[in-house]
């Protein structure tokens, strides 16, 4: 098996090393990562300046590697088309120092790099650990290699894109177990706090307090809060198809001849 292995957080993050790491076992694994923290970007492609790229020795991992000076979708879009020998069998994104949960997967590069994979028509997922500040992934692997086994015959026989989530643990019993969940809502209050540069002029830095409200059971964000592994299939077509029956019925423009 062919994996190529992107993340948000940079061709040097920990996350991205554990994860390499562990899934050498399982086939042979391709790193394509941006040379530095791209998190927060979505699904940003790079068109108005040259990507630049170099093949690395990544760690002590007999892989081959590269940086690249973009987005992970960048990443993953040129890994594909130009840097690997072959045609990757998955992608992997991750493992995120941090969760994506709920709507935040909308402004997540990690999840945006395993739903270019998916564009491509590869089985693709993104793993996150919703421990923030973390130097340790190791556990955090194991999990998403164990997960991953389970899961594998399955993403073959139907293409498929995954949203996992590892909560906080030390150990893998911590895990109370796995959930297959739906994305949940992030809402959050003073988004932006206003600061003074020295000149006295102002400036807003992105913030934000997560409220605390009511949670849909069936929700990846209280299956994390419950010390749950979430797995929530994804998919990058936004159409909403309850509604195109309705909306058909819409005279969005006048009938034929109306004004003539």
């Amino acid at each position: 098996m062919k994996i190529l292995i992107s993340n948000d957080d940079g061709i040097q993050a920990n996350g991205l090393y554990a994860l390499a790491k562990r899934l050498t076992d399982l086939g042979e694994v391709y790193v394509v990562a941006p040379d530095r923290e791209q998190s927060a970007i979505g699904h940003a492609i790079t068109m108005h300046q040259p990507l630049r790229c170099k093949k690395i020795n990544f760690h002590d991992l007999d892989v081959d590697a590269w940086w690249v000076s973009g987005t992970p979708a960048d990443c993953i879009k040129l890994g594909i088309e130009s840097l690997l020998p072959v045609r990757p069998d998955l992608v992997i994104s991750g493992i995120n120092n941090g969760e994506n949960l709920g709507t935040d997967v909308i402004y997540s590069g990690t999840v945006s790099a395993a739903i270019e994979g998916a564009i491509f028509g590869i089985p693709s997922i993104a793993v996150s650990y919703a421990r923030y500040g973390s130097t340790d992934f190791s556990v955090a692997a194991q999990a998403a290699e164990q997960i991953l086994r389970s899961l594998l015959k399955d993403m073959q026989r139907d293409i498929t894109l995954l949203n996992i989530n590892i909560p906080p643990l030390d150990t893998l019993a911590d895990i109370r177990g796995v959930r297959f969940t739906k994305l949940g809502v992030k809402r959050y209050r003073n988004n932006f706090e206003e600061r003074k540069d020295p000149r006295g002029n102002s400036y807003f830095w992105l913030a934000g307090e997560l409220i605390d409200g009511k949670l849909d059971p069936d929700c990846d964000i209280a299956a994390i809060k419950e010390g749950y592994l979430s797995v929530t299939p994804i998919h990058f077509d936004l159409t909403d198809y309850k509604r195109i029956e309705k909306i058909k019925q819409l005279k969005l423009f006048a009938e034929e001849g109306a004004n003539e």
